[in-house]
């Protein structure tokens, strides 16, 4: 691949170099959550299936720096024992709705995704719930939730986040944890997004050109981690989630019934 493969409009790399830094941003301070911002943002400025595939890509790139940011003794390993049997089942799951459904369906669910997520964040906080033990049943479905939607929107955050957040883990705990789940989840759906990618070989040029902004973001999310607010930092990230989210709504629907 030469340079001059590279894109060169600036509002791709405006849009894209943001989406990219606030997703490795989460990365580092919580474990992950704000992959959901690539597909919407990006979208801004390609293709969705496309930015999909970009992500992809992206997000494998930050769990290599964010998988030493915390120790092993940090993980919930009674927790991950259950956590990593229901993600390989969904990420399956997932690889085939990607694969074998009408991509402009695919992207109306993406979209859908990314709204029902964002609206339960502001309608629905965390509250002060009774801390929950070790529970497989609800691990396994919420992992397999987890790896449905992360291979389809990138947004296996919340379903995971719906039991982690239970468990009353230690902040480092749950970013250990989640790192974890996400690293395998992003290893296994990595090759069908590669399989995806070679009829759209620009994907793997405009990945590469947002790259150098991925350790920058996971750098400055881990230096955050013990003192910004995680409420604050979703807050508002999930808020231009959810108008990246109306806008690729918005275009779903007219691929789908043109006027």
């Amino acid at each position: 691949m030469t340079l001059a493969a590279l894109p060169t409009d600036p509002t791709f790399y405006a849009v894209g170099i943001t989406a990219t830094f606030l997703m490795g941003l989460g990365k580092g301070a919580f474990g992950g959550g704000l992959a959901i911002l690539g597909i919407p943002l990006l979208a801004l400025v390609m293709d969705p299936i496309q930015a999909s595939i970009v992500t992809a890509l992206l997000v494998a790139f930050m769990d290599i720096f964010a998988l030493g940011s915390f120790p092993r003794s940090a993980w919930s390993k009674p927790d991950l024992a259950w956590l990593l049997p229901g993600l390989v089942a969904g990420t399956f799951v997932g690889f085939l709705v990607f694969e074998f459904v009408d991509r402009r369906i695919v992207a109306l669910v993406i979209a859908l995704i990314t709204l029902a997520f964002t609206g339960r964040y502001f309608l629905k906080p965390a509250s002060a719930e009774a801390s929950l033990p070790v529970s497989p049943g609800l691990a396994l479905t919420a992992s397999a939730g987890a790896g449905f939607t992360t291979y389809v929107a990138h947004a296996g955050g919340p379903p995971l986040a719906m039991y982690l957040l239970r468990r009353d883990l230690t902040k480092s705990a749950y970013a250990a944890t989640t790192i974890v789940v996400f690293t395998l989840g992003n290893l296994i759906k990595l090759p069908g997004y590669v399989y995806s990618g070679l009829d759209e070989p620009a994907v793997f040029a405009k990945a590469l050109a947002l790259a150098p902004v991925v350790p920058v973001g996971v750098l400055i999310g881990r230096r955050l981690h013990d003192s910004l607010s995680r409420e604050k930092l979703y807050g508002l990230c999930y808020g231009l989630v959810g108008i990246a989210g109306a806008k690729l709504l918005w275009d779903a629907v007219r691929a789908l019934w043109p006027v």
